[in-house]
């Protein structure tokens, strides 16, 4: 009973929120050693590099600017002693927009001066601490992804700081609903009891249901996404895009006392005296995000609508498409209301923007670039352009000036994945082509293409021509095919991983290389300790019976299910006194809240920190019965035969094909 109810998966889908997301992971050294560039890479490597505008060195002055004190070093070993190989020369085998991102990154190191009153702590997790002063303490702007990191950010933060040292918290806010924002919260709470917590709209709910569903599915891909398993070198990881990487540590969640926008898209609100403009921008970058403007200080913080790069309008790990055109209008609503007054700009990530005139540059492009990735992806596609080639064909409606803009790169998000994104969300995966209406399952179409091909041989032959001429796209579609047919031909499975390698190693975008570094090494050395897990009490906490119950039913065999016929429950929560009635029919669970338990097999009476408790795996419901804590009338095997029809999910499911037993 216990196994049933603890739902390891629910746990791991909390790895990454966001990005990280959406987060927490141990970094694995696995002495892996990734293979030398080849002369195609280094060849077209150097050519992109010819194209990029290394004369524009602003964001470096704008990212070193107004240092008070760098990262002693206990604060920067929460993570900036894994990135000490990166220099000044770029490797062979990292893409060069990527290394001078990682390179950007490494500027940030240590307590800043963003304006008269505003600080942050830059460099010690991928997102940034922000200190506001008020009348009577300090206002938190997120809080980064743990518990550990958030502490040591801010004790050196109230170290340094040229004002009001000896000032309490008195406030925090979350600008959105990913875990490297509000993670830290509970070290803050531990420290200043008395803090308030304000977050943005409906902020509670998307934490607790936007990773649940898909988790453990969300879960393994972020582990690709974010090179869990890698090492951090110059054939590994070399930049998180948003910033160096994720803390180590225990990801919390204090849930806010008061929830901003819940009636209108712009609230103005004074935290300890100091008077702030709240927009509700949930459904860009966030399901639950905000952006704010703080008049007193002629200052615009833009949470995660920007950074310096391009952001993803579909994750790579898996979550719901985002809204570009609602992003881009987002972005033009703050440029709009405050681009006239705003003297700096600040945000959840990257360093902050100076002056008027390069705070309305900076939103006009950010705006503009959102939106060419909507339009002129509906414009392609409303001329016959399919998902399959609206990536590559999108590349040829960017601007040179947008090009030519280092904060409209491909580092997290790219032009590629973010137009499929914008077609998916309209026209949905089909293309239309009959062809692709109903393909074979992959494994038995791998199979026909192979034999239609000639066989694994005639396609190696053909793969490694390519592979010689650096047609590495082709070639990786091609071998793909054979491994998956042949798991076990070992020779396609090398020349797999060598091809995936090169391609890493010349993607701009640091997902696309994760991605790529890391089918290499499942393919070489299967799959590898060190993909994330994480289980935070305060974030399972929030989960309410209905979600618990809608996770449930993911997890149904619907086969064995129906055989069990109709079963039904009423889950009764005395503490909250919400009752939820479950049916399990046609091999299907269901559930819905009502205001008296309905006709049922039987009626569980069980607290919500109990259900919390199984969860976690502190108790059982066998304890809880025999102590009291819970009770059961009617059926006494309805809720046993429920549970009897779950499934657990594999957390290692295959991603690139696997060696077969013999």
């Amino acid at each position: 009973m216990q196994k049933s109810l603890i739902t390891m998966s629910i746990i791991a889908s909390f790895a990454f929120n966001a990005a990280a997301a959406e987060h927490e992971h141990e970094h694995i050294s696995l002495h892996y050693q990734g293979k030398a560039a080849t002369e195609h890479t280094i060849k077209a490597n150097k050519a992109a590099a010819d194209k990029l505008n290394y004369a524009d060195k602003k964001a470096f002055e704008e990212f070193s600017k107004n240092l008070i004190a760098e990262l002693d070093e206990p604060t920067a070993a929460i993570l900036r002693a894994d990135f000490s190989f990166i220099s000044d020369k770029t490797p062979d085998t990292v893409n060069p927009s990527l290394y001078r991102q990682a390179q950007l990154n490494m500027v940030s190191n240590g307590l800043y001066k963003v304006t008269e009153g505003i600080y942050q702590v830059r460099g010690t997790d991928l997102a940034n601490l922000t200190l506001i002063r008020g009348k009577t303490g300090w206002i938190l702007y997120d809080v980064l992804l743990t518990k550990e990191s958030a502490k040591l950010s801010l004790e050196f933060a109230l170290k340094h700081l040229p004002e009001g040292n000896d000032l309490p918290v008195v406030a925090m806010i979350y600008s959105h609903s990913h875990a490297d924002h509000f993670g830290g919260s509970r070290a803050i709470k531990d420290m200043y009891p008395n803090v308030k917590v304000y977050g943005s709209h409906n902020i509670t709910k998307e934490i607790v249901d936007e990773n649940v569903l898909a988790g453990n599915a969300m879960s393994r891909r972020a582990a690709y996404q974010y090179g869990a398993t890698l090492e951090r070198n110059e054939q590994g990881i070399v930049d998180a895009a948003l910033a160096k990487g994720l803390s180590k540590g225990e990801v919390t969640y204090v849930k806010p006392d008061i929830t901003l926008n819940s009636k209108d898209k712009w609230e103005t609100l004074t935290i300890d005296g100091i008077e702030m403009v709240f927009m509700d921008a949930s459904g860009t970058e966030a399901a639950s995000e905000m952006a704010t403007y703080i008049p007193s200080m002629k200052a615009l913080w833009t949470g995660e609508l920007t950074y310096h790069g391009m952001h993803n309008i579909y994750t790579l790990r898996g979550a719901k498409v985002r809204d570009a055109i609602k992003w881009s209008k987002d972005i033009n609503a703050l440029l709009t209301r405050f681009g006239d007054d705003a003297q700096v700009l600040f945000e959840a990530h990257s360093a902050p923007v100076f002056g008027n005139a390069d705070v309305n540059a900076y939103l006009r492009m950010q705006r503009d670039n959102y939106g060419l990735v909507h339009n002129q992806t509906l414009r392609l596609a409303n001329n016959g352009v399919g998902i399959q080639d609206i990536g590559d064909a999108i590349q040829t409606t960017i601007p040179k000036a947008v090009r030519d803009t280092w904060y409209t790169n491909g580092y997290h998000g790219t032009y590629s994945h973010n137009a499929k994104a914008v077609y998916n969300m309209y026209l949905g995966y089909f293309d239309m082509n009959p062809a692709n209406l109903n393909p074979l399952p992959t494994k038995d179409e791998s199979a026909k293409f192979v034999e239609y091909m000639g066989g694994a041989k005639a396609v190696l032959k053909h793969a490694k021509a390519d592979y010689a001429q650096g047609e590495y796209r082709f070639v990786a579609t091609a071998l793909n095919k054979v491994v998956m047919a042949e798991p076990n031909n070992k020779e396609a499975r090398q020349l797999l991983a060598d091809t995936y390698e090169q391609l890493g190693y010349q993607a701009e975008g640091a997902g696309w290389r994760n991605i790529y570094l890391t089918g290499a090494q499942e393919l070489r050395v299967g799959i590898q300790p060190g993909a994330p897990k994480s289980a935070s009490a305060d974030i399972l906490g929030e989960m309410d019976i209905s979600t618990l119950f809608d996770f449930l039913a993911v997890r149904v065999d619907s086969i064995k299910a129906a055989e069990l016929g109709l079963l039904r429950l009423n889950v009764i929560n005395p503490d909250t006194k919400d009752i939820l009635y479950v049916e399990l029919s046609n091999g299907n669970l269901s559930n819905i809240k009502v205001d008296k338990p309905l006709a049922a097999d039987s009626d569980l009476y069980i607290d919500k920190r109990d259900i919390t408790g199984i969860l976690l795996g502190k108790t059982t419901l066998k304890d809880l019965l025999a102590n009291g804590r819970a009770k059961l009338e009617g059926d006494k095997t309805a809720f046993g035969k429920i549970m009897s029809s779950l499934v657990q999910f594999d957390p290692n499911f295959e991603i690139v094909p696997l060696p077969s037993a013999k």
